[in-house]
């Protein structure tokens, strides 16, 4: 077959809840994705294993290539992003769409009104990401500063913007269709 007719290695990566033993694979991967905030590798372990239910590990050929680490937040009815990692490897498969889909696909979100997760004005990725996925999933994104350069960060860091997209309901979608 000549060159120009291959078809292209497409690969899909799986996408699965993690645990304590990826922290190590989870720390790696968000050290490779600049400029995500380095936690400790202690802190990727605990997420993974206490917080597996609102975290996403997606895997390629057995690497870690990408990750979320989220929760719901307390007595509030959403889903709370802290981060989203993508390996340079995996770029460009929409793969960060994917997993927020498979996340706020599980059960244990299933009563999530909103997504909620923290940018710096800055981060294009990030607006990217997030802006895109409101969209794709019809969901209406809004943003306001919540954590202040000043306020909070002692003058060390950009101020965050509290990111919401406000999750469409099925019940609501049946009833707009009728």
């Amino acid at each position: 077959m000549p060159k120009d007719m291959t078809q292209p290695d497409v690969r899909t990566p799986v996408l699965r809840k993690p645990d304590a033993t990826d922290g190590a694979a989870i720390w790696d991967l968000v050290r490779a994705c600049k400029p995500l905030d380095e936690n400790s590798m202690y802190c990727n372990l605990v997420q993974a294993e206490h917080f597996r239910d609102t975290c996403v590990l997606a895997e390629l050929d057995g690497e870690a290539v990408g990750w979320i680490s989220g929760h719901m937040i307390p007595n509030e009815d959403a889903l709370f992003v802290w981060q989203v990692a993508v390996s340079p490897a995996a770029r460009g498969l929409g793969l960060g769409r994917k997993m927020l889909a498979h996340l706020i696909d599980r059960d244990v979100c299933t009563d999530a009104t909103a997504l909620k997760t923290t940018i710096t004005r800055d981060n294009d990725a990030s607006w990217g990401l997030f802006r895109s996925f409101a969209r794709t999933i019809g969901g209406v994104l809004s943003d306001a500063p919540h954590y202040t350069r000043d306020d909070h960060f002692d003058g060390q860091h950009a101020t965050e913007h509290m990111v919401t997209i406000a999750l469409p309901r099925e019940d609501e979608a049946l009833r707009k269709a009728a």
